[in-house]
């Protein structure tokens, strides 16, 4: 992947507010690449600043939570989630109904 495309991914992410979640293929959709979800997980997995670029928003489609979070594992993007006020079923998956942002 190209640093453009990883550029647009973070342009993407940095549009969710907080309290809201989006997944991969809808930051795939929202960039122009809607094959591209799992390449999106990449170039969050390798996202450079953290803290201006919330990649703990992106979520899996059914709510679920990566478990390879890059920083900190997902015990880690399950606490920011909650500091944001994120609900969560009693599945442990983001109440999407509530919470989801949708960028298309």
């Amino acid at each position: 992947m190209n640093k453009n495309f990883f550029q647009k991914v973070y342009e993407a992410v940095k549009l969710i507010p907080k309290g809201y979640v989006t997944t991969y293929g809808q930051i795939a959709k929202f960039i122009g690449y809607p094959l591209y979800s799992r390449q999106v997980g990449w170039a969050l997995h390798k996202n450079p600043t953290p803290i201006k670029i919330p990649c703990h928003r992106v979520v899996f489609a059914d709510g679920s939570l990566s478990t390879a979070f890059a920083f900190g594992g997902a015990n880690r993007q399950f606490e920011l989630l909650k500091s944001e006020n994120v609900e969560f079923l009693s599945n442990g998956k983001v109440n999407m109904k509530k919470h989801l942002y949708k960028l298309i």
